[in-house]
């Protein structure tokens, strides 16, 4: 009796495993081989997208090599279209790589359909402790737009002009921990050198505080350093930002963190608000981001000091990270550049006198009357900076509108309209400032005076002269929206007149008074004399390619390695 009534048991079940198998099978295919089959990509797999392939090209170089040179391989073999489809789903959103100037353009701007450009997509949650849920790289909109007006007057460039004095000072900072370098004749990581002066300059512009960040001895910074640099070593071994669900306790030690972050920063928050709003002659005269950002606020809130100490958190984040990675780079290709580095000396002998080597005579010299109209005048350093944030962006943009919202994202390329709701838009940085359609065949090759005109003729190749007094500023030899290491559009970096204004500080003074020798990738390669040999593209030829990997953003894979020596 019970197998007769068990037999139908067995049926129904079966018949439901296979309807949900088919169910599953056939939402899977329409996941994987439909939803986005109208862009360009590689073949994909049913069960694993595009994984086991990306995995097969990390594997054709180094495996920690930073994930926009793999999608650059992987965007040549299909044959460079505009926009191309990468499926990384479940790890992560199905992604449409854009790789065209013009196409990203079209998502930056405004538009009638977004009036303040395409929407950010949600950040990574695995930086949320980073940035801050309030932050506004996560708001959207009107609500973006209220958060972006309360900050800008902090960094308006006439501004960061009369915070000149404190990022010189720490700027002699950094260079008095270059000459202990110098005089121990050590191997060092000049990235924890950056990371300390631009991580020094932002909590003093922003805050009016002194973070100690370069004090020679760890045990003496402060405890806020510490835990800071905790917070962004648990990003060091994160190449693909994974979910929390494969990494758990990272995500709960990296949550425990940001809460003692905030805390820290709701502290200084309180104290400056006092400070300003008792009339105090030192609250009345703070000029830092911090204090412009509160002098129309009444009233310190609960919410006024979350949305505060969130974006002051992710000011500290982006405004020491992306500097500090920049100066990395422009030291490394100046050491190998000798004419661009003659170029620069030139440049600051022309503009800051003969005492070149001496910091402090730069120091009086820029903070003299009209001292910092000299910093707008270093056109050549200005070209230095363009061309290694060109070739080593620190990071790109990702945007993203959802399928049936009001308002579609749709893009005009040279091989039609594509729809891209539902997909991360990735603005891939790394593959559209190397478009040899824009920069021609030195597109992979370090070349200042691309950006300028020398003589009344403009260079992108050859063998430019080194004076300095005849390169200016060649505004339109490319298309703007080419370059966009800071992006474009009303959603652009707010930051990007500070980093520009401390690199070209930094430079200026390392010019004449340090040499630089790279050490282990990167090394130059000696001839039988012991003598570096110049290659066709003018720079010194290495043994290895130095790469960048992610550490939260892009960076010299092993923190530019270095010995200096007094010049």
């Amino acid at each position: 009796m019970s197998s007769l009534i068990d037999h139908p048991v067995h049926v129904l079940a079966a018949a439901s495993l296979l309807t949900i198998s088919i169910f599953l099978y056939t939402k899977l295919v329409e996941k994987r081989h439909k939803q986005y089959a109208h862009l360009p990509q590689l073949p994909t797999s049913l069960l694993w997208g595009h994984l086991r392939l990306f995995q097969e090209y990390t594997h054709h170089g180094a495996q920690d090599r930073h994930p926009d040179a793999i999608i650059a391989e992987m965007h040549k073999d299909l044959g460079s279209p505009p926009i191309f489809l990468i499926d990384m789903r479940p790890i992560s959103h199905p992604m449409a790589v854009i790789a065209d100037h013009a196409v990203a353009e079209q998502i930056s701007r405004p538009s009638k359909e977004f009036q303040y450009s395409v929407p950010k997509a949600p950040s990574i949650p695995s930086i949320g402790p980073l940035i801050g849920r309030l932050s506004m790289l996560n708001r959207q909109n009107e609500s973006w737009k209220v958060v972006r007006r309360r900050f800008n007057p902090g960094f308006a460039p006439n501004h960061l002009m009369t915070l000149l004095p404190c990022i010189l000072d720490k700027s002699m900072l950094f260079l008095e921990r270059l000459d202990q370098h110098a005089e121990a004749d050590d191997v060092f990581r000049l990235t924890d050198l950056t990371t300390s002066l631009t991580f020094d300059i932002i909590g003093a512009v922003a805050m009016d505080v002194d973070l100690e960040a370069q004090k020679p001895d760890p045990s003496r910074q402060r405890d806020f350093i510490h835990i800071f640099n905790e917070l962004i070593q648990t990003h060091a071994n994160d190449n693909f930002h994974l979910p929390w669900w494969l990494r758990p306790f990272i995500y709960m030690t990296r949550h425990r963190l940001g809460r003692l972050i905030t805390q820290r920063l709701q502290t200084i928050v309180r104290a400056k608000f006092t400070e300003l709003k008792s009339g105090s002659p030192d609250g009345q005269s703070s000029r830092t981001i911090l204090a412009l950002s509160l002098q129309d606020i009444d009233h310190l809130s609960p919410a006024v000091l979350d949305e505060t100490c969130d974006q002051l958190k992710s000011f500290l984040f982006a405004g020491h990270d992306t500097t500090s990675t920049l100066i990395d780079w422009a030291v490394y290709e100046l050491s190998r550049t000798p004419r661009a580095l003659k170029a620069v000396q030139a440049e600051v002998t022309a503009l800051l006198g003969p005492e070149t080597h001496d910091p402090g005579a730069i120091r009086t010299k820029l903070l003299s009357p009209g001292g910092e109209h000299i910093i707008h005048q270093m056109t050549y350093i200005s070209a230095v900076i363009r061309e290694c944030l060109r070739l080593h962006p620190p990071a790109s943009t990702v945007r993203m509108t959802m399928p049936k919202s009001e308002s579609s994202c749709v893009v005009t390329t040279s091989r039609g309209d594509y729809c891209l709701d539902g997909a991360w838009i990735y603005l891939n940085h790394a593959i559209i400032h190397r478009d040899r359609a824009v920069f021609g065949d030195t597109a992979d090759d370090f070349w200042p005076e691309r950006w300028l005109v020398q003589g009344g003729q403009r260079h992108a190749g050859g063998s430019p002269t080194s004076e300095a007094s005849v390169f200016t500023a060649a505004p339109g030899v490319f298309p703007q929206s080419a370059w966009r290491p800071f992006e474009r559009g009303p959603r652009n970096c707010i930051g990007q007149e500070l980093a520009n204004i401390e690199a070209r500080i930094v430079i200026a003074m390392l010019a004449y008074r340090y040499t630089f020798t790279k050490v282990g990738l990167g090394e130059l390669d000696l001839d039988s004399r012991g003598r570096p040999e110049v290659g066709d593209n003018g720079q010194y030829k290495v043994k290895s390619e130095l790469y960048p990997t992610i550490q939260i953003t892009a960076k010299p894979v092993d923190g530019m390695l270095m010995k200096v020596a007094l010049a």
